[in-house]
């Protein structure tokens, strides 16, 4: 074969998907990433992010909300599509494709609700977990690489995007709110009282007028959040922080 008919020759690729689905549990104060463990013997029981291979006739998106559908339940979450890697090696051992097959793999991440989610784990009880962010150990392929890609967009998401009140419940508190921020971006991302002020002055926030007590403390008022308020501030910088 000479080099003209080597450079019409097309490259064989395969398609998948993987989530990166965080969560925040703001009663124990952390964040977390679903894993699942990949049982094929190629892969003794390493822990990857939840993946598929794209069907004939699906869609990116299908592919990633049926992956979803597989190992997790949940009513609400926020799901956007996040970056394609390229695997052109992805032909070794540890691989369950045959030789000379390329693989693309179209990243999504998602944001539920932690009291509102139920991993399912349909093969076996310990199938899906929860990690801590900080705590999430080396998993196949590139998996690291791409969680890390996700934190990284959900870090920035945070300081423009009202993306935190898709995992709030309708009415909160401003303690709730700040408490997801500290636990996404770390406990000295900005201070209560100007995160507060700044956020009330923006005008995005409802004061429902109606309070809730918890502990011994003052009753704190329930705000909600107004998405026609927020148009004017869609995609400016730092509005949160």
């Amino acid at each position: 074969m000479n080099s003209e008919e080597n450079k019409l020759i097309l490259a064989a690729f395969k398609v998948g998907v993987n989530n990166v689905i965080f969560s925040v549990d703001s009663h124990h104060h952390q964040l977390l990433v679903l894993l699942v463990k990949r049982e094929e013997k190629f892969f003794n029981n390493q822990w990857g992010l939840p993946g598929t291979l794209v069907r004939n006739g699906e869609s990116l998106e299908d592919a990633s909300q049926r992956i979803l559908s597989e190992e997790i339940r949940v009513d609400n979450l926020y799901l956007e599509q996040l970056y394609t890697f390229e695997r052109p090696n992805c032909n070794s051992k540890t691989s369950l494709d045959s030789f000379n097959i390329r693989h693309l793999s179209v990243s999504y991440f998602a944001l539920v609700r932690f009291d509102k989610a139920n991993s399912l784990g349909i093969n076996n009880y310990n199938r899906t977990n929860w990690y801590m962010i900080q705590k999430v150990p080396q998993l196949i392929f590139d998996h690291n690489q791409i969680l890390d890609y996700g934190y990284q967009r959900l870090r920035n998401k945070l300081e423009y995007s009202p993306i935190v009140f898709e995992i709030l419940p309708d009415l909160f508190t401003l303690n709730d709110l700040y408490q997801v921020y500290t636990i996404i971006l770390g406990e000295n991302f900005a201070d209560y009282s100007n995160f507060r002020s700044r956020l009330l002055k923006l005008g995005f926030l409802i004061d429902t007028e109606r309070k809730v007590s918890r502990g011994s403390g003052r009753p704190a008022s329930l705000y909600r959040f107004d998405a026609e308020a927020f148009a004017p501030f869609k995609n400016k910088p730092f509005v949160f922080v």
